[in-house]
């Protein structure tokens, strides 16, 4: 059996959430993180991924075994267990996944200044165009 998951596994400032692309979804990243270490039951994937809403996470979970990054299995008994697995395809994701992740980290600085002037540029523009409107 796999190591707990730790609650704190992903912080609020973790580099995926700067990632300029995505794998998969949102949320697809950090749960194929999740899974690098063995299967895991929906309950296990809710500690460090709190943020993410049941529903959300139960989309993102479909649409990776839709793509056959994830295997569900279905345990019968009472109660019933589920448990989330990568498949091969979805293991050879980890690669790329903590490439683009340590690049992210490495280049922090520069995208958080890039977003920040996206911002402010936006709202010059938005309040200009108030401004026109209101005049108008």
């Amino acid at each position: 059996m796999s190591e707990p998951l730790r609650p704190d596994m992903f912080d609020e400032l973790c580099p995926s959430s700067m990632l300029p692309f995505r794998f998969g979804d949102k949320w697809a990243g950090l749960i194929l993180t999740c899974l690098a270490d063995g299967p895991r039951r929906y309950s296990e994937l809710r500690v460090p991924l709190r943020r993410v809403t049941p529903k959300m996470m139960t989309r993102s979970l479909r649409a990776l075994e839709r793509d056959g990054l994830v295997a569900r299995t279905v345990y019968e008994g009472l109660p019933q267990r589920v448990e989330y697995a990568l498949t091969p395809l979805g293991r050879s994701m980890l690669e790329p996944l903590h490439a683009a992740c340590a690049w992210a980290a490495e280049h922090w600085d520069e995208l958080l200044d890039a977003r920040e002037a996206y911002e402010r540029r936006a709202g010059a523009e938005g309040a200009a165009k108030a401004a026109e409107t209101a005049q108008g």
